[in-house]
């Protein structure tokens, strides 16, 4: 009952008439940026936390989760339209969807995935309402060398899954944290990593790291490649609404998809990819129809489109209850929170009840927002495939620099911004991944808090870190996340 009261006071926050603009804002630029290839949530969250300093946070926020879940709706258009995913998470939408679209039912699927996509969005918001409190109570009980393990847990999880491989992973993941720890060490005063250059003995701001690898870093890959040509749009054609029959091959998909969705997302490396393969391999199997996979089902849209949107609001539960950030995108909103002084975990609960259950409120508002701006919208947003994409880019290069500009105002970030967007590119051309770094810079803070808390109170003693059932279950857990995949690979060389 007392989270019901929390949620009604959310609802209070979110209904205000300023907070329901931001949503209806981040809801239209999530689903603009889901349609445009290549420009996911992380990068829009990214280029607009510099813009955002001066709106209260629990605006700032209820945009932020417009624009996280406007992607995941506005990604599944390109998909079917363009055989090309406009957002990593909709990348199996395109299998069957586009085929679809090709065969004249491309407006059965964009119908299938806005409503799988309400669908999914809702369960896995009165989810995250019910699990999170009691999350965050738990979280009350672990002791430093608890959270020091959980970030080993994250650090492995994310290094051996979002990367082609372990070594790329881990490289990207030392990287990030080499990045965490430039500037003055708190506990000891002594300059780190700074080569006797001033400007970085207060650290390298987080927000210009994340402008530089996600704008900078795509703008110079997306020009390398450049060469003129543009997708073709398949026409919206077919019924307006799906018959009766593509309901009932719909609704156990959304369900299914929600089910593996959303404690995926909720998993440190589970992001939207693997839960939406993990859906589509399901939804292929199970199918009274395995004739039309690969020809245009319609299960292959419905029940990926539920699991990526699931997954969305899976990785705000470690986010709001243990700052712990599970994929790019939680990554890019931890560092919102810390730009307002906030560090999400369990006491965000009881110090900010109000941003935190108005932020949740938003999401329940943000969905009937996305279906009411989705199904019948469809056309509007495919005019935006025609925007030129050297205008496109050169616009949000201009956005980045003046954002990272207007906060500091020094050439010392501007340069950090361009060496970094460097690096950036360069791990694209090379497939490295980027959320490694960004999880490493940004947990690295916190794993050496921990450790060093942990270590202190064990009086040296390195044996403290595995004195409590749960750091000893993180980092079996990590173990295997590291051990498993080497393992499988050697059983199938010698099959």
């Amino acid at each position: 009952m007392q989270t019901l009261e929390y949620l009604l006071q959310g609802f209070g926050v979110a209904l205000q008439p300023v907070n329901l603009l931001w949503a209806l804002l981040g809801s239209v630029l999530g689903t603009a940026i889901g349609v445009l290839p290549g420009i996911g949530p992380a990068l829009t969250i990214a280029l607009l936390l510099p813009v955002t300093i001066s709106v209260a946070p629990e605006s700032a926020f209820i945009m932020f989760a417009g624009v996280l879940y406007g992607a995941m709706y506005g990604g599944s258009t390109t998909s079917i339209l363009i055989n090309t995913p406009g957002e990593a998470g909709s990348m199996m939408t395109a299998l069957e969807g586009n085929k679809m679209a090709r065969n004249g039912r491309g407006a059965a699927a964009l119908a299938t995935a806005a409503i799988g996509s309400f669908v999914a969005g809702t369960i896995a918001t009165i989810l995250l309402t019910f699990a999170a409190p009691v999350i965050a109570e738990l979280a009350f009980y672990l002791k430093p060398a608890d959270y020091f393990a959980l970030t080993v847990l994250a650090f492995c999880s994310v290094a051996v899954v979002m990367g082609s491989s372990r070594v790329r992973g881990f490289t990207s993941l030392f990287l990030g944290i080499a990045l965490g720890t430039v500037g003055i060490d708190q506990m000891t005063g002594q300059p780190r990593l700074t080569f006797g250059a001033s400007e970085l003995l207060g650290g390298i701001e987080l927000t210009v790291v994340l402008v530089s690898l996600f704008a900078i870093g795509e703008i110079l890959y997306v020009a390398s490649r450049y060469r003129g040509s543009s997708s073709q749009v398949i026409g919206v054609k077919g019924q307006k609404w799906f018959t009766r029959a593509d309901f009932s091959r719909s609704w156990k998909p959304w369900l299914r998809g929600t089910a593996l969705g959303f404690p995926m997302g909720a998993l440190p490396g589970g992001g939207s990819e693997i839960p939406t393969m993990l859906s589509y391999t399901m939804e292929r199997k199970l199918t009274k129809h395995p004739e039309e996979f690969g020809h245009g089902a319609i299960e292959g849209v419905a029940g990926p489109e539920a699991a990526n949107n699931a997954a969305a609001a899976g990785i705000l539960v470690p986010l709001l209850t243990l700052g712990l950030p599970t994929s790019a995108t939680a990554a890019v909103l931890l560092s919102a929170f810390q730009n307002y002084g906030l560090q999400p975990g369990p006491f965000l609960f009881t110090s900010n009840p109000q941003l935190v259950w108005g932020l949740i409120a938003s999401l329940y508002i943000g969905n009937v927002m996305l279906l009411v701006l989705n199904l019948p919208l469809v056309g509007m947003w495919v005019k935006l495939l025609a925007i030129p994409r050297p205008q496109l880019y050169a616009g949000i290069l201009v956005f980045a620099t003046i954002g990272i500009w207007g906060v500091s105002g020094l050439v010392s970030d501007l340069i950090i911004m361009a060496v970094v967007g460097v690096v950036g590119y360069v791990m694209r051309v090379y497939d490295f991944p980027i959320a490694p770094v960004l999880i490493g810079l940004i947990l690295s803070p916190m794993a050496e808090t921990q450790l060093r808390t942990a270590l202190a109170a064990g009086q040296g003693n390195w044996g403290v870190l595995v004195q409590t059932p749960l750091s000893i279950t993180f980092l079996l857990v990590a173990a295997l996340f590291l051990l498993v995949p080497a393992v499988l690979k050697r059983l199938r060389a010698s099959a």
